[in-house]
């Protein structure tokens, strides 16, 4: 007879609970529960990078080291957000700038819910990443998570420990940045003119 584990049930304050206890279901739970989420986080900011596995793995460790130190365990997820994102914006700053972003094939990126892009897609990806390699880390950030991966403005400063002013300044310089510099690649500049947000002004 083969005995297994009972899966863990319990809402994230639960969790949290459990897992300061040293629950081993729960600490598995943890994972399974937010991997996915802090996979998609990272892709976001980092784009298809080579150590993504080895950062994923980073930001878990970092998280259970320090899960004491959470004060809503409610706010588990927004939590683990801030941990992901703290931890890729480490990453960028300890490597040099010129070999940090070594992309992959977008397909052989973890999945993350997304289909397998076409070739124009793929360059366009690699193309926006390249053009945010040339942003203060901070500025990158609040770029990737607020148009790439669709963040509300107040999640993007929660996230970041800042305030929304703070955001709003560096989202309106890293949109400077990054429209003018997408006008010049072509992998960019017809996609950029038919944007709603980014589009020339049409000719009246």
């Amino acid at each position: 007879m083969v005995v297994r584990a009972l899966p863990f049930v319990g809402d994230d304050a639960v969790l949290v609970t459990a897992v300061r206890a040293g629950n081993r279901a729960a600490i598995a739970a943890l994972y399974d529960r937010y991997e996915a989420h802090v996979m998609r986080t990272l892709v976001r900011v980092l784009g298809a990078d080579r150590e993504l596995a080895d950062i994923h793995h980073d930001v878990f460790v970092r998280a259970l080291g320090s899960i004491d130190e959470l004060r809503d365990p409610g706010a588990l997820r927004a939590w683990l957000t801030s941990i992901a994102i703290f931890t890729a914006r480490t990453c960028i700053l300890r490597r040099s700038r010129r070999f940090w972003l070594r992309l992959l094939p977008w397909y052989e990126v973890p999945e993350v819910e997304a289909p397998l892009p076409n070739s124009e897609v793929t360059e366009a990806l690699r193309a926006t990443y390249t053009i945010l390699d040339g942003l203060p880390v901070d500025e990158r950030i609040a770029f990737a998570l607020r148009f790439v991966g669709g963040m509300e403005l107040t999640e993007v400063a929660e996230a970041c420990g800042v305030s929304l002013a703070t955001i709003k300044r560096r989202l309106s310089r890293a949109e400077a940045h990054f429209t003018e510099q997408a006008r010049e690649h072509p992998a960019l500049s017809d996609w950029l003119e038919g944007s709603a947000r980014w589009g020339a002004p049409k000719k009246r």
